[in-house]
């Protein structure tokens, strides 16, 4: 990714980065709340100006008393994002006074040698616009855009200053689509360690402090030429048991970013597994159709000697309704087994991509009548005709029978299960549909 171009937005907290983050993008990535320090990660998201395409951040508010003790780590955050980014927006509120720590954080951002645009936000009139001599003035710079972001006024100027800005997207990235895995898991699991680790670099703050992670941040990595979005997402919890309403904005957004997905992980504490949380959060993976994979998390703390079949029989004993999803041990202290996540990802995609021909099913529903026929749930012996595909990802088959009735819930898990087998559909939820025919 480090061939297309770098956008980074910065500034005060509250001044709206978040929210112009969004329209640059033209779509809902970075949460915006009322309250200051929403955002604490850089969140990146893949955008494209005037046919140009550019990977865009949206950082952590500069110097919030709001954040302490993560004031400091979510200011180096920002800082990092601006020294490796190619243009730089600085937000600033239209409708207060320039503050003398503002212009001297505008003339701090122009001393990296890059371009560098003021964008005075909140500027909803022509008369608001009469204070922009004042800016010019004390930066001493032309590259200052008045816009309001939240109503979308002056946003094409402002497009156009940043489109000039931009080279060209490289051949290689035409038509570039990642592999969106969401990271998914309750509090403390260390999601966002293992997304740093597989990054080789810390891009995501991390801290012992539970709900660190309020606003699901993308990070984009490559790995045998294939992009890889990883999604890392709040912390997973009953929204009863917290009251900080931007950490509960978080946990909304995580469970959004779910459906979003194209491939989930959800991530374990080999310390404590699987806790009643766990099995609500792999319920949540299952009913969203998605494919899956589960990562067991610390395994550096597991005594040695310890047998990782052991180990995994106990994990899906408890959460027996994703045991197709694969199980990887891994180690974000160590990196021990992260990069495979990035493998299962892909290939849990493609098996969850997977369509089956018509005769080959019904080969195997031939067989399957023979050798253990249906049952409903009255445990009366059902005819099934045929069966088709009928989609993917999760792979949905229809049962066409004379009297569509459900099936008793033992027979359906031994049916999908070898379904699964004998087509090599793991990774993936697997959907029966039954139809007359």
């Amino acid at each position: 990714m480090k061939s297309l171009p770098q956008v980074a937005i910065v500034g005060f907290p509250n001044v709206g980065k978040s929210t112009l983050f969004n329209r640059l993008l033209g779509r809902k990535e970075s949460l915006v709340h009322s309250l200051p320090g929403m955002t604490r990660d850089a969140v990146s998201a893949l955008g494209e100006l005037r046919g140009k395409r550019f990977i865009l951040t949206d950082t952590g508010g500069l110097y919030d008393p709001s954040e302490a003790p993560l004031a400091a780590a979510v200011a180096e955050k920002a800082w990092s994002t601006a020294r490796k980014a190619d243009v730089i927006l600085l937000v600033l509120d239209g409708k207060r006074n320039l503050a003398p720590a503002e212009e001297e954080l505008f003339l701090s951002l122009r001393k990296l040698g890059k371009p560098v645009i003021a964008v005075l936000n909140k500027i909803d009139s022509e008369l608001q616009e009469s204070r922009l001599g004042d800016y010019f003035n004390r930066l001493k710079t032309a590259a200052i855009v008045a816009v309001a972001a939240e109503h979308r006024r002056n946003l094409d100027e402002l497009e156009e200053a940043l489109a000039a800005l931009l080279p060209g997207s490289p051949a290689e990235m035409e038509g570039l689509r990642p592999l969106r895995v969401a990271v998914i898991g309750r509090i403390n699991v260390g999601k966002s360690s293992i997304i740093n680790r597989l990054c080789g670099e810390e891009r995501l703050i991390v801290s012992s402090a539970p709900g660190t992670t309020r606003d699901s941040t993308d990070t984009y990595v490559v790995r045998n030429k294939k992009v890889f979005c990883l999604v890392d997402t709040a912390g997973l919890r009953r929204l009863s048991r917290t009251r900080d309403q931007r950490e509960k904005a978080g946990i909304i957004r995580a469970r959004k970013d779910i459906s979003r997905a194209d491939v989930l992980c959800q991530v374990l504490d080999a310390g404590e597994f699987p806790t009643r949380q766990d099995m609500t959060i792999a319920h949540l993976a299952y009913e969203s159709g998605k494919p899956l994979l589960l990562a067991l998390n610390k395994w550096d703390l597991i005594p040695k000697g310890e047998s990782p079949q052991v180990i995994k029989t106990s994990v899906f004993r408890g959460m027996p309704f994703v045991s197709y999803a694969p199980l990887v041990f891994v180690s974000a202290l160590t990196g021990k087994g992260v990069v495979k996540i990035l493998d299962q990802a892909e290939e849990v995609y493609e098996r969850g991509s997977q369509k089956v021909e018509t005769p080959r099913l019904n080969e195997f529903l031939a067989w399957i009548n023979v050798t253990r026929p249906p049952l409903t749930k009255t445990k009366r012996r059902l005819k099934i005709k045929y069966m088709t595909q009928k989609g993917i990802r999760p792979p949905t088959f229809i049962l066409f029978t004379h009297t569509p009735a459900a099936l008793l819930p033992a027979y359906e898990k031994y049916f999908l299960q070898a379904l699964r087998e004998r087509f090599g559909l793991w990774g993936t939820p697997l959907r029966l549909v039954l139809r007359r025919s």
